[in-house]
């Protein structure tokens, strides 16, 4: 099994305009003819028709405008759904790669990080997909057809638009690229400071017990501090694109405004393609000169949301990119939950040729490791710390790749293809079990499907917990275990293991680690009952348990283990 690149899996693509952002675009497109008539019933009214010109053209005016509203009520709630369910279908894949990565991964996203990207970074796609999405539909198609509706009027009065619509794109680009910079560095800084809070106060009796909570409570204020500056740098550049558009649309409509102006006086006789503009169609021009630069106006104020719902993308995509995942990560997560790896006998292992380094050091743990497990033995590997003992236990389960070598389960070689299914048959048990918040029957059986509470009460018997009040079924824990005693923790994950009836090989780091003795020699006792007829490969200091094993492999002799 050797290191590989991490598989990319980009995400879904957000950048697509939508039905609901089509029919939002057309409801702008109805003003055109709402113009024509408003511009019509006028021209009437100056020729003397009275109200008999304006009844009709009034009623249609009425009729197109409850028209628009629908379609724009019925497009936003359109767009707004589908906005939902793309942050949805992300966060379901991102927390999926977080899922697929390794616990033992060094670089490994810290906790509040990864909360603060999943929930409320996360967040800022929402009016992403819901205002900025839909008003660059609108600037991709509404000004075109206003242009196109001007020019068969007055080409000069069409050549004063194009020529100030581009100006707009230009800066707003150019502060744009300041815009998604600084909301990068306020989502980097946000998450920072949400996994400094969160690490902080997963430590607080710590904390107390130093006398370092004043200290503390000054890094988090330099934190909110430096957060605060982030975001008032991101609102600044916001403000300034709406100040660069409005300026921008207000000289293009004064300059058709006054244009029109000067025509209808006589002033100017050039730019109406050789005939004479009526009042109707100058008052049409300056209704659409307005209208044409409504949709950049609309981009222009939610461009801050362009800036944070593109931070977020990234920092969604980077969440996934940057976890080192799991061998086999590929491989279906349903096959992985439900698929058995039955070989009737408890496995041999065989470790040939194994090289490993942690990520981002230079020194070898294992240089071309050699080792041999028996089927159904029971191996202790001791040694001192820092020497491989969890390293190894590690790469035999495929939690972390090797740089080259292979392992070998039961004559089956450990690769991305065959780790989910080799799985089925280990059991793991880590130094520090972790305790979720939830049930106890719940953290008993972890997601397997066919284990029923008789089985879960059973197992519970096994690991002596039905005496232990907090460790009854239907009892709600708290996260981290709260309530438990370091060895009921340790004996709970003995239960995990108990009622996994396919496990027959079984890896276990530190089982006996701050246990006083009597607990630690209960644990002893059930874990041997557990392996009778199992292959059982222990890493610990505890002289006591690995007298019990059969055979004892100091990782920290300078020869390497050789077939027994």
């Amino acid at each position: 099994m050797t290191k590989h690149s991490p598989p990319r899996s980009p995400l879904r693509a957000v950048a697509s305009p939508d039905i609901g952002s089509v029919v939002q675009g057309a409801a702008a497109l109805l003003w055109l003819p709402q113009a024509a008539l408003l511009a019509m019933a006028v021209q009437g009214l100056a020729s003397g028709r009275g109200m008999a010109a304006v009844l009709w053209p009034a009623g249609a005016i009425l009729v197109l405008g409850l028209l628009r509203a629908g379609c724009e009520a019925w497009g936003a709630r359109r767009t707004f759904g589908r906005a939902r369910a793309q942050l949805s279908a992300l966060r379901a894949q991102t927390v999926a790669a977080l899922a697929a990565g390794s616990p033992m991964d060094r670089g490994r996203a810290p906790s509040g990080q990864a909360a603060s990207v999943l929930a409320e970074q996360g967040e800022a796609l929402v009016p992403y997909l819901v205002r900025y999405q839909p008003a660059r539909w609108r600037v991709m198609v509404v000004p075109i057809f206003i242009l196109c509706a001007v020019v068969s009027l007055s080409w000069v009065a069409a050549l004063v638009l194009l020529f100030a619509a581009p100006l707009i794109p230009i800066f707003m680009a150019i502060v744009g690229w300041r815009a998604k910079a600084a909301s990068e560095a306020q989502m980097v800084e946000m998450g920072g400071m949400n996994a400094f809070l969160l690490d902080r106060l997963r430590g607080l009796a710590t904390l107390r017990a130093l006398d370092a909570v004043d200290a503390t409570a000054q890094r988090l204020g330099d934190a909110a501090q430096s957060l605060r500056r982030r975001t008032m740098a991101v609102l600044r550049i916001a403000f300034l694109s709406s100040a660069v558009l409005e300026l921008f649309s207000a000289l293009g409509v004064a300059m058709v405004a006054a244009y029109v102006g000067f025509y209808l006086l006589g002033s100017l006789s050039f730019g109406a393609w050789g005939r004479q503009l009526s009042l109707g169609e100058g008052l049409f021009i300056l209704l659409l000169a307005p209208a044409f630069f409504e949709p950049l106006r609309e981009l222009s104020a939610v461009w801050h949301d362009r800036a944070a719902g593109e931070a977020a993308l990234q920092a969604l995509d980077q969440l996934q990119r940057n976890e080192l995942p799991l061998p086999g990560a590929n491989a279906s997560v349903t096959r992985a939950a439900t698929g058995v790896a039955s070989s009737g006998s408890a496995p041999a292992i065989t470790v040939h040729g194994l090289h490993f380094s942690w990520p981002g050091e230079s020194q070898e743990v294992f240089d071309g490791y050699e080792l041999r497990i028996a089927p159904g033995e029971h191996i202790a590997l001791t040694g001192p710390s820092g020497s491989g003992k969890t390293a190894l236990l590690s790469l035999i389960a495929g939690l972390v790749p090797a740089a080259s070598g292979d392992i070998s389960i039961g004559g089956v070689t450990l690769t991305d293809h065959t780790v989910a299914a080799l799985r089925q048959r280990m059991a793991w048990m880590g130094q520090a079990p972790h305790v979720f918040a939830g049930s106890v029957e719940t953290n008993v059986v972890l997601g397997r499907t066919g284990i029923d509470t008789q089985q879960v009460a059973a197992a519970m018997r096994f690991a002596s917990l039905e005496d232990v009040a907090q460790a009854r079924p239907g009892v709600t824990l708290g996260e981290g275990g709260n309530g438990l005693s370091g060895g009921e923790a340790v004996r709970l994950a003995l239960a995990r293991i108990a009622v996994h009836l396919h496990a027959d090989l079984l890896l276990i780091d530190e089982p006996t680690a701050h246990l006083d003795t009597d607990t630690a020699e209960r644990v002893a006792d059930a874990l041997m009952a557990l392996a009778r007829g199992k292959t059982l490969v222990v890493a610990t200091h505890d002289p006591v348990l690995a007298a019990r094993m059969d055979r004892v492999v100091n990782l920290g002799a300078d020869t390497m283990e050789k077939a027994a």
